[in-house]
């Protein structure tokens, strides 16, 4: 079974940046998409960021500009560089991975608070 184990949440002020790691136990065959959704307390959870196996990325509306999603497949891991936080970026922040066969793969969550 895939683990997918989630790093880099934390507490950090407004204006400030975090960067999210992601790490697949073992390698993860026929991979359509990796990417980030988040879900805040008392809401429902959207999707932050993506990133094809063609590198072909899409992010939030909320997000563009500040945010960026990369991948190392050679190391089974993706990245999201959060930059400019704001307060409203506060939340769990959970990594997938979406198959060929469509059979996807969660992360437990790590938590982003944006908090003077």
């Amino acid at each position: 079974q895939v683990q997918l184990v989630e790093s880099g949440g934390g507490l950090v002020q407004p204006g400030g940046s975090l960067r999210l790691s992601c790490v697949a136990s073992r390698t993860i065959f026929w991979i359509n998409t990796m990417g980030w959704y988040r879900q805040a307390p008392g809401k429902e959870r959207e999707l932050v960021a993506a990133i094809t196996n063609g590198a072909s990325t899409n992010y939030a509306d909320s997000v563009k500009g500040r945010f960026t999603i990369s991948r190392d497949s050679a190391k089974n891991t993706v990245y999201l560089q959060m930059n400019s936080l704001k307060s409203e970026d506060t939340a769990v922040y959970y990594c997938y991975v979406h198959r060929n066969d469509f059979r996807d793969y969660w992360g437990q969550g790590t938590q982003v608070t944006v908090s003077s």
